[in-house]
């Protein structure tokens, strides 16, 4: 689900820029192309709907992420950590020499060094 929702915020994001690009910010763009009045989607329609699409897409982009997020939560809560797996092991091992920096203890080491 995870790389479902990642790729259609990559197919949203593609649409998007492309969508921006056609806009031009001073009344140009794909909407100076239907400058004649007897079109079906005049100049001032065309803009709305590329504003409204744009804002559309935008507001695609950020439901995607979220629900990403929540979903990649989802799938990580049960695995643990490779580092937290061999530090769980070294302790039951030796319990006094391994210290919660994931190194040695010094202090141990030095106990165990004066017990030889």
């Amino acid at each position: 689900m995870y790389i479902l929702f990642t790729i259609l915020i990559v197919i949203a994001s593609v649409l998007l820029i492309l969508l921006v690009l056609v806009q031009n910010s001073k009344g140009g763009g794909l909407a100076a192309g239907f400058s004649s009045s007897n079109q079906i989607m005049g100049v001032r329609k065309t803009t709305d709907f590329l504003e409204k699409a744009t804002w559309l897409l935008v507001s695609i982009v950020i439901v995607l992420s979220v629900a990403t997020v929540g979903v990649h939560k989802k799938d990580v809560a049960g695995v643990e950590s490779e580092i937290k797996n061999q530090y769980q092991s070294a302790k039951q091992a030796e319990p006094g020499v391994v210290a919660p920096g994931f190194g040695e203890n010094p202090e141990a080491a030095k106990k165990e060094e004066a017990k030889k």
